[in-house]
Formats: C-alpha cells, sequence, structure tokens
C-alpha cells in the first residue's frame, strides 16, 4: 500500500480546517512536488525501516536529550520524522527579513532599558515589564557590551495559518536551543535520501557552526587584539541541551568548559589546559543567569565561574548572550516587540504577533476569564511547554483549577486565541498523516545579522496535539529552503 493512501488533507481545531503545507490530491503547493511523488510511489513499510534506520544512527551517535522531572536517568531519543518540511525562496525571504527585522529592534531594546529607557519615557512599553521583570538585571545598567549586541543568537518561534500567514509565536533571547538537531536532520536526510540533494536547489545549513563562530570572533572585548580564545561554557552532562553544546564544541573546534575548567585571576578569564592556563576571550554561555556566578548571583551556585560577571563589566571577557537579555524574550514583552520595530527601526513589523491578552490588566483578564475554553494561556517565564493550557482540550475541571491558579497572581500569565497552526505530512504508526508544526529559525548577531537559510521545524505527533516541545511528545523534521 503506498503511503499517501492514507493520507488526509483535513485537519480540524474547532470549526476551523487547517492548512496543510503540502496540499493533497492535485492541488500540491510549490516545492512540494517531488515530496508529494515520493509518498505517493513509497510503500509504507519502507518509509518506517528507513525511520527505525534513522534512529539507529540517532542513537548511535548520541542525538539525546534529558527530561527535567522524570524519576529515570535514561536520555530520550529525539523523534526524527522523514517527510521535510518546504518553504520556496520567496516564503524564505520573508521570514529572513522579518527575523532579523525582529533582532535588530530587540538588541536596541535591550540596550535601551539598560541605558536611558527613552522606549518607557515615551510610553511605547510599561515600566513594570522592564524596572519590575524578575529577569532584569541592575547590574547592567549602564554597560556596553561589543558592538552593543546583547543578544546575539536568538531563536524566533514562528506559526503559520496560511498561504501567507505567519505569526510570532515568542522570541527566545536568552540560550535558544535546537540548532544541532536543524544539522542533524539535515544529515540525516543526505544520508537516507541522498537523491533528494542532487543539483543544489536545497539551501545548506552545515555553515551555521562557521557564522557562530565568526560571529563570536567579531564581539571579542576589546583588549583582545588578536585571534580571541572561544569556549562554550556548559552546566554539564545533566542538562537536557548538553548533546547541542557539546555537538556545537566539537563542529567548532572550541572547547567544552564546565564551571570549574575556568578560573578569574587579575580581573581575566582562564581555561585551566593540559598546557597551563589560558587566556579566554569569547564565552557561548549555556547557563542561565542565576547560576552564572556565585559571587554576583546565586551562592550556592556549583555551575558558574567565581569573579566572571565583574571581568564581563570590566571588558576583559565577552559573553553570548548577555546577562540580562532574558528582559527581552518573556511573553509579556513579547506583546510590545511591534511597538519596538517601529520605535528604533521606524518601520513596520514584517512578521506579526499573535494577539494576546495580558492578564494583568484588569479588562483583559476579565476577558481571559470568560473565555477560557476558546484560548491557549501561558505562565509569562514558561517554557518548554510546561504551565500551560489549552482551553479547547482541556477538561471544565482543568480549566478550573488553572484558573484558580491565575487568580493568585494574574500578571504571571498571558493568554492567545487558539490558532489553526498549519500541519504537514508526517510518518505515523497507521501511515503519512498530517500533525501540526511550528518554526524556529535562528539569527546571529555580530556586525550584521545573518541567518542559516533552514530552522527547526518540531511537529507535535499525538494526533490533534498543538504542543510542539520534544518535552511534551513532539519531533523534529528537516527544514528545506529552496534556491528556485
Amino acid at each position: 500500500m503506498c503511503a499517501t493512501q492514507r493520507y488526509s488533507d483535513k485537519t480540524v481545531l474547532g470549526t476551523a480546517t487547517c492548512f496543510n503545507e503540502m496540499g493533497v490530491g492535485e492541488d500540491i503547493r510549490p516545492g512540494y512536488a517531488d515530496i508529494a511523488d515520493w509518498i505517493a510511489r513509497t510503500d509504507l513499510a519502507d518509509l518506517h525501516r528507513k525511520c527505525e534506520e534513522a534512529s539507529v544512527i540517532l542513537r548511535r551517535i548520541g542525538v539525546t536529550f534529558a527530561v527535567y522531572g522524570e524519576q529515570t536517568d535514561a536520555e530520550r531519543l529525539i523523534p526524527f520524522d522523514l517527510i521535510p518540511r518546504v518553504f520556496t525562496a520567496p516564503e524564505w525571504q520573508r521570514i529572513e527579513a522579518g527575523v532579523m527585522q525582529r533582532s535588530r529592534a530587540l538588541n536596541a531594546f535591550i540596550r535601551d532599558v539598560y541605558h536611558d529607557a527613552e522606549i518607557v519615557r515615551a510610553g511605547k512599553v510599561p515600566d513594570r515589564l522592564v524596572s519590575k521583570n524578575d529577569v532584569f538585571l541592575a547590574a547592567m545598567k549602564g554597560f556596553s557590551p561589543p558592538l552593543d549586541i546583547y543578544a546575539h543568537i536568538i531563536g524566533t518561534d514562528l506559526v503559520r495559518t496560511g498561504p501567507d500567514e505567519f505569526y510570532v509565536l515568542e522570541d527566545n533571547c536568552r540560550t535558544p536551543s535546537g540548532i544541532s538537531y536543524v544539522l542533524e536532520n539535515r544529515e540525516l536526510m543526505m544520508r537516507l535520501f541522498p537523491e533528494f540533494f542532487q543539483g543544489g536547489r536545497i539551501a545548506p545549513v552545515d555553515g551555521y557552526p562557521d557564522l557562530l563562530q565568526l560571529t563570536m570572533e567579531e564581539v571579542k572585548p576589546p583588549a583582545c587584539t588578536g585571534v580571541p580564545t572561544l569556549a562554550i561554557l556548559t552546566p554539564g552532562p545533566f542538562n537536557s541541551a548538553y548533546y547541542e553544546h557539546s555537538f556545537l564544541a566539537d563542529q567548532m573546534g572550541i572547547s567544552l568548559v564546565q564551571g570549574d575548567d575556568l578560573f578569574v585571576e587579575n580581573g581575566k578569564v582562564w581555561m585551566r589546559t593540559t598546557r597551563g592556563a589560558e587566556r579566554v576571550d569569547v564565552i557561548y554561555r549555556r547557563i542561565d543567569d542565576d547560576f552564572l556566578d556565585p559571587l554576583a548571583f546565586r551562592p550556592d551556585s556549583a555551575l558558574g565561574v567565581p569573579g566572571l560577571m565583574r571581568a564581563y563589566l570590566d571588558g576583559n571577557v565577552t559573553l553570548l548572550n548577555a546577562p540580562g537579555s532574558g528582559v527581552a524574550d518573556d511573553k509579556a514583552t513579547y506583546c510590545y516587540v511591534p511597538e519596538m520595530i517601529r520605535f528604533y527601526l521606524g518601520e513596520e513589523p514584517i512578521l506579526p504577533n499573535v494577539p494576546t491578552y495580558q492578564c494583568g490588566d484588569a479588562d483583559q483578564y476579565a476577558h481571559v476569564r470568560d473565555n477560557l475554553q476558546d484560548l491557549v494561556v501561558k505562565e509569562v517565564h514558561g517554557s518548554g511547554g510546561y504551565g500551560m493550557l489549552v482551553g479547547p482540550k482541556a477538561t471544565a475541571d482543568e480549566r478550573t483549577s488553572y484558573l484558580q491558579r491565575m487568580e493568585s497572581s494574574p500578571g504571571s500569565f498571558v493568554a492567545q486565541p487558539t490558532l489553526a497552526l498549519s500541519t504537514s505530512p508526517t510518518l505515523v504508526e497507521e501511515g503519512v498523516a498530517p500533525r501540526h508544526i511550528d518554526f524556529r529559525p535562528f539569527a546571529l548577531s555580530g556586525q550584521t545579522v545573518r541567518v542559516t537559510p533552514g530552522g527547526l521545524t518540531r511537529v507535535a505527533l499525538p494526533e490533534g496535539s498543538l504542543v510542539v516541545n520534544s518535552s511534551q511528545g513532539g519531533g523534529v523534521k528537516d527544514t528545506w529552503v529552496l534556491r528556485y
């Protein structure tokens, strides 16, 4: 039986039929003709065999992740779907331009709030979202990192609801993860189906490590006059994204270090090596602010480096992303990114936000409370798909319980309409079926903003699910950007 004999084009959320990325039958969308033909002529058993082969490869090379709070020490293998997601060249040009625009505006906002806060004084962003924000770092006031770049790596989460309807769900300005899956997904597809990549129509993604290295070199501290020494600072192998940390360090040919591999002396950061101490100039840190330096933040942190924050503020080392960058990426501040674009860039947003209700506002909270069954509610500082309520999928008891949580601190929540997320053909046990997806491209900011042509497509594998996070049962796909 060919796989498409089990493929349906109808995925319904409420009363809305979701946009199908590939199309079905005679109505195949641009860029998907080869994919549709491949699915139609391939036996379902052959697709599942290729899927098993992919799983063996991923397990062998160690592409796993941990889930916090689980009782087992075993790491999970992230589910990989064989059927790629495709963007045409015009679609990608819009996405790339929109992501670059947001990156410039977000960096301008972070710089502004740690200096003159002009956007607050102009009444465009409420002061409570800045000075009262839990992740606002007073120590960063008045400090300017090299090139005035604070968020060097930004992952922008996008969803699609129609042919030309792209929306930004959130901006990740702290330590966005997932790029290792982008690179490994492509490596897998090229290994399993090399015929798709003949002719060079699909833009490569393997240049990301070189772009990251270039970005790190461009933001070296002023005191560094030669080639800077780079390092990736990881919390260690028990971190859920440790594979990505080690993968990037290996790809870039730089050191992967933990806190006790570094020390600060005479205001400078040094790395312990078998050859003796070596000066470190630029650190891509994958440790949260609170654990970065026990002298500046949590004194009980065993993950960070004592004195690192002082060395950073003295201009002797550059940290990617800058401490305090989180002031730009919580789900309440997100509501004002379109206004940031207008304020700092004098432009209209290329990629719109999802309409969002701020529950800290009494009138908006009342609307959310009365329409909880139609909304998705999220914690302002939540991540990973945890702590959210999908109203249409929740029971009455679950909505009541969630509302009780909200009532104690409404300002800690935002709500959005339940979007009819686009679907993509996905290999499941029964065949090929539509599943909801999102997309995270990665922007690197140094002397300019660069976006790798592709990104992380996440897929909600359970039928009808809108939650794509790997910790919640989601998987990943290769993302193809077509050059022509």
